[in-house]
This record gives structure tokens, C-alpha cells and sequence, in this order.
């Protein structure tokens, strides 16, 4: 059995098997990394992986370049932080959310050492379809609206809703809120692939998402499983909800499709059974023995990360560690332990 030391988290940790892998959350505190030394002592014991699933963070594990184990690094926010192709360099293998951005990643980790691994949502039993009599609200956005932050989002939301009086624009728990909408939307405000769209077809809703690439239409038919409109096209979303809100029959279809194809192909069963099966399919300790010597010689694009991160946080006690990890060197101590 493999020990497996998790830095942040992802929804198919409970799926990946339990005669494989031991997993042992070392997730600092908020602003705080971990060390080598705080995982093993974390952990009881050096772990056989150390796997970084991506909190959009400044880096957590400063000198991760230097740990002696497998070490994988799962990225979800490379449309956010567009600094995570080079931290990746410093681990034995990534997973990458968005695959339009995979082949930045592979250009410093080999192709098999990279690959695509897209959201997931557990889907509910088909019988637990919301029934049309129980829906209350004709378009539903859930997410955060902030004119500074997602100025297109909050642009299209207020001219949709000069249309769609029925448009309703909240927070909170969407496994409770979608299946109250005849429509869901979703708005991509950066292009990625987000999951609110797996989380929609997991609850059995008729999805309105932006074409957004990032392998979408290769997950999901257009049409069959879901809806989609050209991105920031208030016409042509105006124009789709126009066609779809008189017509429950096909949304119906369209969202049982969708559920069907979560359940089928985008459980997190089954991404646990890619990750797992990407990661006992590697050569392990070819791997770190390559990556502990290419570190002796810290690359220029990864020092200056690292400088970056320690002139960013002045005062700031990872600073301390991003410096050292410049230097070419595991930091000593822990911040967080």
C-alpha cells in the first residue's frame, strides 16, 4: 500500500482504492506551507507520494523539487495563475484541469508525465430527477457576482435580466438551488471549464454553459446533453432561452442525458481511477532520481518563481522558505506544522 501525503483536496480522494493507497491529509493552515519535515512528521513516516491538489495558493511546498518520493501536482486554476506551468516543473507528474492549457505543461514535463484530467461531480439516481410542478425559477445563475472581479459576468447577468424577469442571481448551496430552475447558467468569466457545469448535469439540470473548449464537446454533446451559447453572445443566449423555456419536453431530455453521461463517464470514480492508474503506471524512482539530479541545478524559471514569492510576502514567514528553495536548497523547518 501506497502512502499518499494530500496537500489540499479533490471530490475522488474517497474513490481511489483503499488496498492502493493510504491517504493522509497534511494540509496547512491557511497562508502556510509545508515542508518535508512537517509531512513526514505529519504523515508518521516518509510518504510514498506527495500529491498537491491545487487551493490557488501561493506555492505550499517550497523546495518540493527536493523531496525524496514521488511527488504530483493536480492543477485546477491554471486559467487564474499562469505561473503553475513552471512550479509543475518541480514535480514528477501533473494533472491538468483545462487541457487547452496541457501542452504548457508538457513543455517542461514530458507528455506522459502530464496529462488531462477534468472535473467530476457525483451524479444522483435518475429517479431523483427534480419533477417540472417543483420548479419555481425560469433562469438561475449561482455564483459570485463582483463588477471589479467578473466585470463581464456581472455585465451580461444585468442585461439578461432587462430581459428575463425570471432571471434569478444568488449564492449558496447548488445541489439545493439548481434543481429549482428549468434553466441553469453558466458563465465562464476567464474561459475555463468550470465546475459548475458538473455540477449542474449532476443534479439533473438543463445546462446553458458558454463554448468554452477545453475538451467540453468532447465530454458532452451539445444539444443532447447540455446547451451552449457563443461566450459574452447576449443574443444568442437570449434567443436560447427564448426556445427552451416553453418547452419542458426537451429540457427534460437534454438534462436526463446529462446525468446520464456524469454517471457513465464523469463520476469521481472515475477520475480516481485515472489518477490512480497514472500514477502506479510510472516508473517511480526513475523519476525522482531524475528530478533530484536536475535539481542540483535549480532551472532560472523556477528560481525566480520563488524569489518572486519571497519579495511578494515581505514579513511573511514563507518568505523565509521561498528564499531558501531559490538557493537551491530544501528548506528547513516548517511553517504550519
Amino acid at each position: 500500500m501506497l502512502t499518499m501525503a494530500c496537500v489540499g483536496s479533490t471530490n475522488f480522494l474517497g474513490c481511489l482504492p483503499k488496498d492502493a493507497f493510504a491517504v493522509v491529509s497534511v494540509t496547512p493552515p491557511a497562508l502556510q506551507c509545508r515542508t518535508w519535515e512537517a509531512i513526514r512528521a505529519a504523515c508518521g513516516r516518509s510518504p510514498d507520494i506527495v500529491a498537491y491538489f491545487d487551493y490557488s495558493a501561493p506555492p505550499p511546498l517550497p523546495g518540493v523539487e527536493h523531496f525524496p518520493c514521488l511527488t504530483v501536482f493536480g492543477c485546477v486554476d491554471s486559467h487564474i495563475h499562469h505561473w503553475y506551468p513552471t512550479y509543475a516543473q518541480a514535480f514528477d507528474l501533473c494533472t491538468v484541469s483545462l487541457r487547452d492549457h496541457l501542452s504548457a505543461f508538457q513543455e517542461n514535463l514530458s507528455p506522459d508525465r502530464a496529462i488531462w484530467l477534468p472535473p467530476a461531480a457525483e451524479a444522483v439516481a435518475a429517479e431523483s430527477l427534480p419533477r417540472e410542478e417543483d420548479k419555481d425559477i425560469d433562469l438561475l445563475f449561482v455564483g459570485k457576482v463582483d463588477a471589479d472581479l467578473t466585470p463581464g459576468r456581472a455585465v451580461l447577468l444585468e442585461q439578461l435580466a432587462a430581459l428575463f424577469p425570471g432571471l434569478v442571481v444568488t449564492q449558496g448551496n447548488w445541489r439545493k438551488l439548481f434543481p429549482r430552475a428549468r434553466l441553469v447558467l453558466n458563465i465562464a468569466e476567464h474561459g475555463d471549464l468550470n465546475f459548475r457545469v458538473f455540477e449542474a448535469l449532476s443534479v439533473g439540470s438543463c445546462l446553458l454553459t458558454p463554448e468554452i473548449g477545453h475538451g467540453l464537446t468532447e465530454l458532452f454533446t451539445p444539444g443532447e446533453q447540455l446547451f451552449t451559447y457563443p461566450p459574452e453572445d447576449l443574443d444568442s443566449l437570449a434567443a436560447l432561452v427564448r426556445e427552451l423555456l416553453p418547452d419542458p419536453a426537451r429540457r427534460e431530455r437534454v438534462a436526463r442525458q446529462g446525468l446520464e453521461a456524469m454517471r457513465a463517464r464523469h463520476s469521481p470514480a472515475a477520475r480516481a481511477e485515472r489518477f490512480a492508474g497514472f500514477v502506479t503506471a510510472q516508473p517511480a524512482q526513475a523519476l525522482i532520481r531524475q528530478r533530484l539530479e536536475a535539481s542540483r541545478e535549480l532551472p532560472a524559471s523556477l528560481r525566480l518563481l520563488y524569489l518572486h514569492w519571497a519579495e511578494a510576502l515581505p514579513g511573511d514567514p514563507r518568505a523565509a522558505l521561498y528564499l531558501e528553495a531559490a538557493k537551491g536548497r530544501l528548506p528547513a523547518g516548517s511553517c504550519g506544522l
